[in-house]
């Protein structure tokens, strides 16, 4: 893996965000549109692509020291990979509401098609074209992707997770061509389906395979319209992703609490931690020393130079004035703990 390379770029406890950010009616009225065949699929792309450059303009402005696209291109967490997977059929791909999963179904276990064989690599061209800024880049990975698929036929489960995995590594090679330093997978059904860590360590494992980016993890409890879909402790993840090749771990706190932090301490998880330090499912806007407080009980737990700060999990579904205040709030949080640090916890070619 090649951690150095973004933490090179950034201070210590560097502030990120998970991926999604706010779509505005006027975006979900005009997808929805899309959906229901009043918009065409060109027109549809010159808005997302404002809406990603107000995304970046956003982020940066908030302080955010590692940016994404705010996956706006995107319907949900689904549909925009698994509808370009190849050997998924997607029966109607028209929606009453763009949010909406499509029913899909397995005609073929996938097989990789192509460099990009989902076209996820013109969309990170696209956003690094518009910052200078460090991007963290993600997709929904292989487990989860499989969830939303039915009438697999004579494949397993297990088939059609791997193949998938497969294909999504062909897409993190071209990502990486492109200059892509930080791809970060999410497994947003895992923790509805907590005996599967085993299966799902396996394909990230496929998906990670000779990618020489830095790579990162994301497991939630569910953000479908702002709320959590199961409940639980981030004990099911190991000691299973103690094998995964990743290098760091992006779990949520701010809504759960800290308990979890003994758990990942107690299994040794060696990597960093992306600690989630902002609720992304109420409109109430944390204070600085709020972050502050969260960030110094982790350090108890895992040092300065191993923690990412980054809310618990995307803010597609707060408003753009809540998201933007939050994230505002997490950056001067993160800048409050960084200044009360000695120059020792620095990484080695950090700046300060």
């Amino acid at each position: 893996m090649a951690r150095g390379t973004v933490r090179a770029r950034v201070p210590v406890l560097p502030t990120t965000v998970v991926g999604s950010y706010p779509v505005p009616d006027w975006l979900e009225r005009l997808k929805t549109d899309y959906f229901r065949g009043r918009m065409s699929y060109s027109q549809l792309q010159d808005v997302h692509d404002m809406a990603i450059k107000a995304a970046l303009r956003d982020q940066e402005l908030a302080g955010i020291d590692i940016v994404s696209d705010g996956e706006l291109r995107r319907d949900n967490d689904i549909d925009y990979t698994l509808a370009r997977m190849p050997g998924i059929e997607i029966p109607e791909t028209a929606k009453d509401f763009y949010f909406d999963y499509y029913e899909a179904k397995v005609a073929a276990l996938p097989e990789p098609a192509g460099p990009s064989p989902l076209g996820l690599a013109a969309d990170y061209a696209f956003t690094s074209a518009q910052t200078a800024a460090p991007i963290k880049f993600s997709f929904t990975g292989p487990f989860s992707l499989s969830c939303r698929a039915h009438d697999l036929g004579p494949a397993s489960r297990r088939d059609l997770v791997m193949a998938m995995a497969a294909v999504l590594n062909a897409e993190a090679r071209a990502l990486a061509e492109l200059g892509a330093e930080l791809l970060q997978i999410d497994e947003p059904f895992l923790a509805g389906h907590t005996g599967q860590a085993g299966l799902a360590v396996d394909a990230i494992n496929v998906v990670t395979a000779g990618v020489d980016v830095t790579w990162a993890l994301h497991v939630c409890y569910g953000n479908r319209y702002a709320r959590p879909s199961w409940e639980g402790h981030y004990d099911f993840l190991f000691p299973e992703v103690l094998r995964a090749d990743i290098d760091q771990l992006v779990l949520e706190f701010a809504r759960k609490g800290d308990d979890d932090l003994a758990i990942i301490e107690k299994f040794g998880w060696p990597g960093d931690l992306g600690l989630g330090v902002v609720d992304v499912k109420t409109d109430h806007v944390e204070s600085p020393d709020l972050i502050a407080t969260r960030i110094r009980r982790a350090l108890r737990h895992i040092p300065a130079d191993r923690l990412m700060i980054n809310p618990d999990c995307g803010l597609r579904n707060v408003t753009g004035a809540i998201a933007r205040a939050k994230l505002a709030a997490m950056a001067r949080g993160a800048r409050i703990v960084r200044d009360e640090l000695p120059p020792i916890t620095h990484s080695e070619g950090a700046t300060p």
